[in-house]
């Protein structure tokens, strides 16, 4: 009994903490630069409600380090962490910061967090960055008034608001966002969200130009052809026409834009790193070793480059994992590039390499605006293909057809289910049936991740599960904002068909196993909010299985009590249902029930459904 309540108890936790607290600290670590005084908020913020609930979620559950483990990116990263405090062996300084074992526990964090995140939170992903980027959108519009009102020539923006206090530093920040802005222009089918989009994307353009700095210029270029190359479709090829007027007007134009502020000493600092590389070319300084470069009367502690910071801290050796983390990444996002989530991250990792050419050099650093360059894409792209490989991410493209060619397609189809809207559900010639979903709002959950992909992504958790669904054929995003999934149907007969045509004794017997079936979702963590005798299809083999299933989500652990309760009592919603499952052979449900889930959860569900007012005769 006491490791049964000590099992529920870690699941509770891990549940919580994996679908509520990382998604509240990947949000943070996205948006605090904006709004905390100091970055030892955005340490605190990430430390607290990031990479501490990762590593207790590992420790819940050690076996979910085996399917990061599987991932190449976790891979690199080990490698490239290992040799870095492997070099602190020649290490010249004569004492080792603990504050150095840590830095490579918590960038491991943010793989592992991204990972769990994406695999049980996925949905959440897209609110995220749209949620981040519309704080960075509020502050930027701020500080581009002030700094208007206060211009004068020569000055560079800073970034006001929060813990951006460096122009160079603020503007890797803002073309971070710059290139999600980008994204949701070339990529969304939403005429509303695009004209939202458009004036985001130049704001954010704005507040990076009014920095001063060309380093991120020369970034989001590059993100923008990457984005050209894997999306390929009108818009792309507009913003690549757009990008060389704009580049051949500034040329004829304004041409002291690309040769001013020329004295950035950059090619000396390259040059003197390189020397110091070649003193310790293939084990490098060392992590923790010192770089003091002058070029002027100052000082400097970066070579301004993150290729040559890797080769001078821990050489070549050190530099072979970095590169193939990077190759990887961007092969990873050109190999999905039919996933809008990794074509967003594998351009923010163009971005970052782009920047990273003349910026940085620092290899493993606390939580700040370089992990924005480098971390942060590849950990996003780490997730995503975990989350593939899960299978808790699609990986089906969705397709755009046109209206000739979605009414050829639905010609001669026979009308399932309708609404006063029009038909929801055909079958096709072809025996397929094709759903259609209406267009939700913009801010709804809808809107960010269609029900037709929901649809598709739990029909394969579920048979990831053994649990008999729909095997999905085709998505389809249709002009007028609607969606729609066309699937091969479970050939059966609904539940409430089949009582409908036995008497009591063989009822009875069907109830238990229904009973047992209801139990495995609930222990599969599957909860089925639409569950009724309408959305349960016996099988010609004798198996249960599910249909309309968009309204459906697969918690990490066994559900808890209240959520029992509550889809038992959504298939009290319908008197028929009520009256075999509830009232006639309740008994029988109940001892289905108890065959599978435990007796503590089994005597709250009967204590619940007992408690439950009666209806009227």
């Amino acid at each position: 009994m006491h490791s049964k309540r000590l099992t529920y108890g870690s699941n509770r936790v891990f549940d919580f903490l994996v679908l509520w607290v990382l998604p509240i600290g990947l949000l943070l670590l996205l948006s605090a630069l904006f709004f905390v005084g100091n970055r030892s908020g955005l340490h605190k913020f990430y430390y607290g409600l990031f990479s501490a609930p990762t590593l207790v979620l590992l420790c819940l559950r050690p076996q979910e380090l085996k399917n990061l483990l599987r991932e190449p990116l976790i891979l690199g990263l080990l490698a490239f962490c290992a040799w870095a405090l492997l070099s602190l062996l020649w290490s010249p300084e004569s004492t080792t910061d603990s504050d150095l074992f840590k830095r490579p526990l918590h960038t491991f964090m943010l793989f592992a967090g991204c990972g769990l995140l994406l695999h049980y939170r996925n949905e959440l992903i897209k609110p995220i960055f749209f949620s981040a980027a519309v704080i960075a959108l509020v502050v930027c519009a701020c500080n581009l008034v002030a700094f208007a009102k206060g211009f004068e020539p020569g000055m560079r923006m800073i970034g006001g608001l929060g813990a951006l206090d460096n122009p160079l530093l603020s503007s890797h920040v803002f073309g971070f966002f710059c290139v999600y802005w980008l994204y949701v222009c070339t990529t969304t089918q939403r005429l509303h969200v695009l004209w939202f989009s458009i004036p985001a994307l130049a704001i954010m353009t704005l507040a990076v130009l009014a920095t001063g700095s060309r380093t991120p210029l020369v970034a989001l270029v590059l993100a923008a052809v990457w984005i050209a190359f894997v999306s390929r479709n009108r818009r792309s090829a507009l913003m690549i026409a757009t990008l060389v007027i704009s580049a051949a007007a500034l040329l004829l134009f304004y041409p002291e834009a690309i040769t001013e502020r020329g004295s950035s000493y950059r090619l000396q600092l390259w040059s003197m790193t390189l020397q110091l590389i070649a003193d310790h070319p293939l084990i490098g300084h060392s992590f923790n070793s010192t770089l003091a470069l002058n070029p002027t009367e100052w000082t400097l502690s970066e070579p301004h480059s993150f290729a040559l910071g890797v080769l001078y801290y821990v050489g070549i050796i050190g530099f072979i994992p970095w590169i193939f983390m990077i190759g990887c990444g961007l092969y990873k996002g050109f190999q999905q590039r039919a996933q809008p989530l990794f074509i967003l991250a594998s351009a923010l990792l163009a971005y970052g390499v782009g920047a990273g050419l003349t910026e940085g050099g620092g290899i493993l650093s606390r939580p700040k605006e370089h992990w924005f360059l480098l971390w942060i894409p590849l950990a996003l792209l780490a997730g995503l293909s975990i989350a593939q490989r899960r299978r808790s991410q699609l990986c089906m493209a969705v397709q755009t057809p046109t209206p000739q060619a979605f009414e050829t397609l639905s010609n001669g189809a026979e009308v399932i289910e309708e609404d006063g809207l029009g038909p929801k559900v055909l079958r096709l010639e072809d025996g397929t049936f094709l759903k259609l979903f209406r267009a939700r709002r913009w801010y709804t959950s809808g809107a960010f991740n269609p029900y037709s992909e929901r649809f598709a992504s739990n029909s394969e958790q579920l048979r990831q599960l053994g649990i008999p669904a729909p095997h999905i054929l085709n998505l389809y995003s249709l002009r007028d904002g609607s969606t729609a999934v066309r699937y091969q149907p479970l050939p059966g007969r609904t539940l409430r068909q089949a009582l409908q045509g036995l008497d009591s004794s063989l009822r009875e017997s069907l109830i238990e196993r229904f009973g047992r079936f209801i139990a495995e979702l609930h222990e599969n963590g599957v909860y089925f909010r639409s569950l009724h005798l309408g959305n349960v299809l016996i099988l010609e083999d004798g198996q249960f299985g599910l249909i309309d299933v968009a309204d459906l989500r697969v918690y990490p652990s066994a559900l808890r009590s209240t959520l029992r309760e509550r889809n038992l009592k959504h298939m009290q919603r319908y008197p028929q249902d009520r009256n075999w499952l509830f009232e006639a052979h309740f008994e029988q449900l109940i001892q289905g029930y108890a065959s599978v889930a435990s007796a503590q959860a089994t005597t709250k569900i009967q204590e619940h459904v007992q408690a439950l007012p009666r209806p009227a005769t």
